[in-house]
């Protein structure tokens, strides 16, 4: 029987595996991993304009806005997306859609449990324990996205993507909730994120109705979270990986899926899809920054506008390392970024394990203490914290390479 996906004429998987697409998913996990600590080491050890920009874009905007470091979760989830088209496609004409159904869900299943032990597990009883996170939502995500892709065609998969964007554009800019703020005379303070403290401390029984506000800690997606979501919330009483911002993450999916379909068009020159590719980021980002005087570009919201802008600069970075590697065959300088990107859950979890920022930690004991003291005072000032930084981003990279190269790979 002839399903949804495969009535479409796609053309044969390309014999060869897609290195860029490897080598992106290293580049993002490379910064996830401790690189970034490098970056702030070396903005301590030689103070300028250029460190000090670097060391900014490294870390989140406090809320509305976008800096480098708020593109490297959506543009994991915009990877998945993408290699979803290779796989399933794969599992689909080998063995039909059953066995691609049942592979969606068995892995994201996995992955969500994954992700209830990365963020603790059973260390804390409940209700002291956190039910949405990173690995949470991109096991949500796939799955969404992974059934979606089984059942609809390409102009299927645009509606619902458009759909999501819109429906929840629509739900936070007029759905009227109640005005949660703290009691009056109570002792409740505003986290360094945000939110409330304690649930407590709120005024759940408000009947003061509001819509269309994007305060932090006063929107309907924080809302729903201090309402709704059981256990533990990562900023006190909502979650950035929240109920109802998870919604339109299922989008940033969908938009790594349309440019896997771009991507196996093999009618289109190499040469033109990387151009194509790099256009249509750009087209993206414009829309969504446009989108975003009107509905700002939120990373803890997951706005509909910073799907698009993420999701463009996440298309625009596809379509320059494919065109680098893929096309012009350049793959030298991004060998390490290939290790790491053909691992990422077991080097993510691997830190984790080690107590978060783990290969920085294990680099402290190898050169902290005496040895980090001798840099800062005959070296220079700061020195000492640059070493170590420089030690754990060589721990993560020669571990990914000693993975790669036994062909151990963690397929969940």
């Amino acid at each position: 029987m002839e399903t949804a996906r495969s009535a479409e004429k796609i053309s044969p998987v390309p014999a060869q595996r897609l290195t860029s697409l490897d080598a992106l998913r290293g580049f993002d996990m490379f910064w996830i991993l401790g690189a970034d600590s490098l970056v702030y080491a070396l903005h301590e050890t030689s103070s300028n304009p250029v460190t000090k920009f670097i060391a900014e874009q490294l870390d989140h905007a406090e809320w509305a806005g976008f800096q480098f470091y708020d593109l490297i979760f959506p543009m994991f989830v915009f990877i998945m997306g993408v290699s979803t088209v290779f796989s399933l496609t794969k599992i689909i004409e080998r063995e039909g859609r059953a066995a691609a159904v049942k592979r969606v869900l068995i892995r994201g299943i996995l992955l969500f449990i994954v992700g209830l032990i990365y963020s603790g597990g059973f260390t804390n009883p409940w209700p002291d324990m956190r039910l949405m996170g990173v690995l949470n939502r991109i096991a949500l995500v796939y799955m969404f996205g992974g059934l979606a892709f089984c059942f609809l065609k390409t102009r299927g998969l645009i509606a619902l993507a458009v759909s999501i964007l819109l429906g929840y554009w629509a739900l936070m800019a007029q759905l009227p909730f109640p005005d949660v703020r703290p009691t009056p005379g109570g002792d409740a303070t505003i986290t360094r994120e945000g939110g409330f403290k304690k649930i407590s401390d709120l005024n759940m029984a408000s009947t003061n109705l509001i819509h269309g506000t994007y305060i932090q800690g006063v929107n309907l997606a924080n809302y729903v979270d201090q309402k709704y979501l059981p256990g533990r919330k990562y900023d006190g009483t909502y979650d950035p990986e929240g109920l109802l911002s998870t919604i339109p993450a299922f989008a940033t999916g969908l938009l790594g899926i349309f440019a896997g379909l771009f991507l196996r068009k093999q009618s289109v020159p190499a040469a033109k899809t990387a151009a194509l590719l790099i256009g249509a980021g750009a087209a993206s980002a414009a829309v969504g920054w446009l989108w975003g005087m009107e509905f700002p570009v939120i990373k803890k919201l997951w706005t509909s506008s910073y799907v698009l802008v993420a999701g463009g600069y996440s298309a625009m970075l596809l379509g320059a390392f494919y065109w680098l590697v893929d096309v012009k065959q350049k793959t030298a300088w991004c060998q390490p970024f290939i290790w790491i990107g053909m691992n990422p859950i077991t080097l993510y979890l691997a830190s984790n394990f080690m107590g978060g920022l783990g290969f920085h930690k294990l680099a402290n004991r190898l050169a902290g203490g005496p040895v980090k003291s001798f840099f800062d005072m005959h070296v220079a000032k700061g020195c000492g914290e640059l070493i170590i930084s420089l030690i754990g981003v060589l721990l993560f990279v020669a571990f990914a390479r000693f993975l790669y190269v036994r062909k151990i790979f963690l397929r969940l």
